[in-house]
């Protein structure tokens, strides 16, 4: 959509506002709002000022001014105002140079894609993410200095079997018994469908949507693959419309990895393959029909693996999922078909076009442009450097005698690990200047001081459970 289209689009509509939207450092969309008479033609290249050093992770306050630059092809119109109220995904830049700003995320995915098209590898990289999220009934949480605890809840939930409700109807899926049960039992099925009719509304594509394993509402909806950089605007307005959708029927969506204990957390599987002039990249001859393009880009992948999840699984929760011997896939391994690997090659189509890889261990906490960027880089790390992904481990990694499994490499344990394994290898990330050495050390210190150190201090409630009477 073109400046001129926009306009047109909020005379048809009679549009009152224009809401401007962009990614903070963390994964956070922020936004303000104008009268529409603000918006004119001139907007599009001049921008709109705002206060930088209010952003997590970006300005000092000494040089805080920045500018947002509407990206007209990201227009929409915001499904949740009551006003009309059109919206556009902004692009952050210096306002004296007029330069992308190195920090904002969604400049880094434009590099990224960029950077692909330098090597002469391909042209487009294809992600199609699965984000996995729960939607619950009721959430309270508090942390003070001499209390700390949580609660969710959700009527679906096996604890509340019990429960007097006026009355309890049961169908609540028990613990890891979620996966595809139909209703009453699946109670969400309107509310993800209501989800996914206004996704399509907008212009995103939905492949399916479902329950998953966990009790207590875990669900799943499904988005076709996109280039990079649009999938992650597409995801951002996944994450908008579920919540909101959520919430104006008195529920709450959470992202976080791992809310439950003894229930499966959630992940996001991320599909990726890359193409050249409308050709698909990955298959070929070799194992499981991939390329040897496709076998290269695993060995990036699992090669740089550790430092890949302080992006893809960047928060402490993450790694309450990420634990050897349980659901999640923390094993550094590749297989056909097999779930329990880090990265699976789906077998589910013979078309060259469906090749692909899935990338197991990142979860929906993360930042896309930051975290889908980090993949293909550590991807092309490996095909630019024909990096060996080693034998593909066709059987049940958990089953592997110990001796057989210690010598399959493993994600990191906690936060901390990741962002040290990090600060280690980050060399791929500086190549096209697609992430700078400030975007590294910025994120590290960021996330080490806000979120790390302030873990670290806090006493946790089970540790009283444990140890209060020694």
């Amino acid at each position: 959509m073109t400046p001129q289209e926009v306009f047109a689009l909020c005379k048809e509509k009679d549009v009152r506002f224009v809401d401007l939207k962009f990614m903070d450092f963390l994964g956070t969309w922020q936004h303000f709002t104008l009268p529409i008479h603000q918006l004119e033609e001139s907007s599009f290249e001049d921008g709109f000022g705002f206060d930088g050093s209010s952003i997590r992770g970006w300005q000092a306050i000494h040089a805080s001014d920045m500018l947002m630059i509407p990206d007209p092809s990201t227009t929409k119109i915001d499904p949740f105002c009551d006003i009309p109220t059109l919206t556009m995904i902004c692009n952050i830049v210096d306002p004296i140079t007029h330069e992308r700003y190195s920090r904002d995320p969604r400049n880094i995915a434009f590099k990224a894609e960029a950077y692909l098209k330098s090597t002469g590898i391909g042209d487009t990289a294809f992600f199609g993410p699965e984000a996995e999220f729960f939607i619950f009934d009721d959430v309270r949480y508090d942390n003070t200095a001499n209390s700390s605890f949580y609660q969710v809840d959700s009527v679906e939930g096996i604890w509340n079997s019990g429960r007097e409700e006026y009355p309890n109807l049961g169908y609540k899926p028990r613990h890891k018994e979620g996966y595809f049960p139909v209703a009453p039992t699946d109670s969400l099925q309107n509310l993800r469908s209501e989800m996914v009719l206004l996704m399509e509304e907008l212009g995103l594509t939905v492949e399916a949507q479902h329950h998953e394993v966990a009790t207590a509402g875990q669900s799943e909806i499904d988005l076709k693959y996109a280039p990079l950089t649009q999938m992650a605007d597409n995801l951002m307005w996944y994450k908008y419309i579920v919540k909101n959708v959520a919430y104006r029927n008195n529920k709450t969506v959470t992202f976080m990895p791992k809310p439950l204990f003894g229930d499966n957390g959630s992940g996001m599987h991320v599909h990726q393959s890359i193409w050249r002039d409308g050709q698909p990249l990955f298959a070929g001859n070799g194992y499981a029909g991939l390329s040897d393009t496709a076998l290269h880009y695993i060995g990036g992948i699992l090669k740089h693996a550790q430092a890949i999840c302080a992006f893809t699984n960047p928060i402490t929760n993450s790694y309450k999922r990420l634990v050897p011997g349980f659901e999640a896939p923390v094993n550094l391994a590749y297989s056909s078909r097999n779930r329990s690997a880090a990265i699976r090659i789906p077998m589910y189509q013979s078309n060259p076009k469906a090749k692909r890889i899935e990338t197991r261990f990142p979860d929906p906490s993360c930042n896309p442009y930051l975290a889908f960027s980090v993949l293909l880089m550590a991807g092309l790390d490996g095909v630019r450097n024909k990096i060996d992904p080693g034998d593909p481990l066709d059987k049940n990694i958990y089953d592997l005698p110990p001796e057989e499994l210690a010598q399959v490499p493993s994600v990191p344990g906690t936060l901390e690990l990741a962002l040290q394994a990090l600060r280690d290898d980050h060399e791929f990330l500086l190549q096209g200047d697609v992430f700078t050495q400030d975007v590294i050390d910025t994120w590290i210190r960021y996330k080490t001081e806000a979120e790390v150190n302030p873990f670290r201090l806090r006493p946790h409630p089970y540790e009283f459970y444990l140890y209060y009477d020694v």
